[in-house]
């Protein structure tokens, strides 16, 4: 018997200007960023299977998109919710970090 978990968050960037490398360079940086916390609060073994999907929709403003789908032996002890959400969390801070980085630089070239 396993459990697991999944979670969703959308995040409104609200920079339409973007390139598209800067637009994946975001997107990794949030993945990267989910991943690392997992694997801080849990040992590889104690993971059977994890997603983590990004999209990215144009509109008005971009808004990233994250899901996360987390699968874990039952017998590890674990809210895998609460992780998911912390991830997710993380990785919202750290967006929002490059982000301010972009839009300084854009500054500065200005």
């Amino acid at each position: 018997m396993d459990k697991g978990g999944s979670g969703k968050r959308v995040v409104h960037i609200g920079l339409p200007e973007l390139s598209e490398e800067q637009i994946i360079e975001v997107g990794e940086l949030a993945q990267e960023t989910i991943i690392e916390h997992v694997f801080d609060a849990l040992n590889r073994s104690d993971v059977k299977d994890i997603e983590v999907t990004m999209r990215i929709n144009r509109g008005e403003t971009l808004d990233l998109e994250i899901e996360v789908y987390l699968e874990v032996p039952i017998f590890v002890k674990v809210d895998v919710e609460k992780l998911i959400d912390e991830a997710v969390e993380k990785a919202y801070e750290a967006v929002e970090r490059k982000l301010r980085e972009i839009a300084n630089e854009g500054k500065a070239q200005a």
